[in-house]
């Protein structure tokens, strides 16, 4: 009985484990928890990492026990770097983009560290949102290898990698007073630092919207 429980605890070790982080607003955590479903179903140990305020509310609207996961699905949290809201509700999204991107690497390699040195599979893998760019540093740091998920439609993706030329070329930000655009120079600006990272990557999966 001893003999098979060590068989089985090597094997379990020697599973692919694959560090799931979405980008911290529902449009993005969706898909990606989608996506690390899928891939526990073809055998990877997975670690999906929510930011704190996140968790909070997940917890608060589906129950204390809904992300206790499994023993080879589990869910971790690290800070996204902001004040907690004074209601519960979406943070400003230009502001969650920056803030994570400037203060979450840190936190994200203490996490990796931690997880490397529990019961777990050692982890193998990154699998980001195409938003957490800071997640380049992580990988890069670990030695594993990383694959951005781009959560908008391949359409909308296509649209970003062109961003650029089309601020280049003066076609964007748009001019006049018939459209008004949020915030269009700080967005502007956020996606355009995540297009640096599509341009350093092999490994890109888009959200084609497939059924």
């Amino acid at each position: 009985m001893e003999e098979t429980s060590n068989v089985a605890s090597s094997a379990t070790m020697k599973k692919p484990h694959a560090v799931c982080i979405p980008h911290p607003t529902q449009g993005h955590i969706n898909p990606m928890l989608k996506l690390a479903k899928l891939l526990h179903f073809k055998g990877f140990h997975i670690t999906f990492v929510n930011t704190e305020y996140t968790h909070k509310r997940l917890l608060k609207s589906r129950g204390p026990d809904s992300l206790k996961g499994l023993s080879s699905f589990r869910f971790e949290t690290i800070p996204d770097g902001l004040p907690e809201p004074a209601v519960d509700a979406t943070q400003d999204i230009p502001s969650l983009c920056d803030s994570t991107r400037r203060t979450c690497l840190p936190h994200l390699n203490n996490l990796l560290t931690k997880i490397n040195s529990s019961d777990v599979p050692p982890v193998t893998c990154l699998v980001a949102d195409g938003v957490m760019s800071f997640t380049l540093d992580a990988a890069e740091e670990l030695g594993v290898p990383l694959a951005l998920f781009w959560t908008p439609s391949a359409c909308g993706f296509m649209c970003y990698v062109q961003l650029e030329q089309l601020i280049q070329k003066g076609l964007i930000p748009l001019k006049g007073n018939s459209i008004s655009l949020i915030s269009v120079t700080t967005t502007n600006s956020l996606v355009l630092w995540n297009m640096k990272i599509y341009h350093k990557l092999r490994k890109h999966i888009v959200h084609t919207y497939d059924f």
